[in-house]
């Protein structure tokens, strides 16, 4: 199979843009040349690559092309900067988890060394290796231990979330302890539904299934605004509530009780030094921010 740079680089803008005029936008093309690049790409491959859809999904053989069409752009990128190339950046696509993204992870990657930049796509730590085995993202913060296919995997430390609630909504739905029948009655708040941590934090104190009232709050900082309000209780991590805890404004329902998310870093087998700077940047961030494992 035969294909040009210019026509993976066609796909990944496709597939990165959702939409062939966007992404004649971003490549200074026309949004026919563009066609044209992935007609071509198509027939060098013998099989349709994308959906011409809203937005543009690729097919499954279109993954593992994009696959190569994003690692091929990245190693360019890499010697281009090695041979002096001016203003020529990297982009670096990663998926995170929002607890992560709203605390420690932003510092990180201000660490990065200047011309690398983000494409960040927030998922749950349960789900971000998705995005690694469809070629989506070159790395993501997960956590799953084992790697995906092609991908190497580094510890990261774990994410401590206790149950937190403001002193008034514990006086009001505890005033006995977290005992089950109270944790069966008061209201909690979820991210969203792929949100388990209050699911497991209720099976722990009620010994089985229990539905209490329940909010989704789609939104890291909302969500922990939320609890600040004394909409529910909520899993909040202890790196987003040091000063509410100090300040007393919110308190652990349950004594010392916690449960500790373990994240682990998994990127593409590449010799690449963009990768390995926001790597470096990602692992000494984490080493201080996570609890240990």
């Amino acid at each position: 199979m035969d294909f040009q740079l210019d026509q993976l680089r066609a796909l990944d803008a496709v597939l990165t843009e959702g939409a062939f005029d966007a992404a004649a936008r971003r490549l200074n093309l026309t949004p026919s040349a563009i066609s044209q690049r992935i007609k071509a790409l198509e027939e060098a491959a013998g099989r349709v690559l994308v959906q011409r859809s809203k937005p543009v999904r690729p097919t499954e053989s279109g993954l593992a092309v994009a696959r190569l069409a994003r690692q091929v752009s990245l190693l360019t990128g890499d010697t281009a900067r090695e041979l002096g190339a001016p203003d020529r950046s990297i982009r670096v696509p990663i998926a995170v988890n929002a607890d992560s993204l709203e605390s420690w992870v932003m510092p990180a990657l201000a660490r990065v060394p200047a011309g690398i930049l983000f494409d960040l796509h927030r998922e749950d730590e349960e789900h971000t290796t998705r995005l690694l085995r469809d070629g989506t993202v070159t790395a993501a913060i997960t956590a799953t231990a084992t790697p995906v296919q092609g991908c190497t995997v580094t510890p990261l430390g774990a994410m401590r979330y206790r149950p937190t609630a403001t002193p008034l909504f514990v006086n009001t739905w505890f005033p006995d302890g977290p005992t089950p029948t109270a944790y069966a009655a008061a209201p909690v708040v979820h991210f969203d539904r792929k949100d388990d941590l209050q699911f497991r934090q209720l099976r722990l104190r009620t010994g089985g299934h229990c539905d209490p009232p329940s909010h989704y709050v789609p939104s890291s900082a909302a969500f922990a605004d939320a609890v600040r309000l004394g909409l529910g209780w909520g899993m909040l991590p202890d790196l987003q509530i040091e000063n509410d805890r100090a300040a007393g404004t919110l308190v652990n329902i349950d004594g010392d009780a916690h449960i500790d998310v373990p994240l682990f870093w998994q990127q593409w087998k590449l010799h690449s030094p963009a990768l390995a700077a926001v790597a470096t940047a990602i692992t000494a961030a984490a080493a201080s921010a996570l609890a240990p494992r």
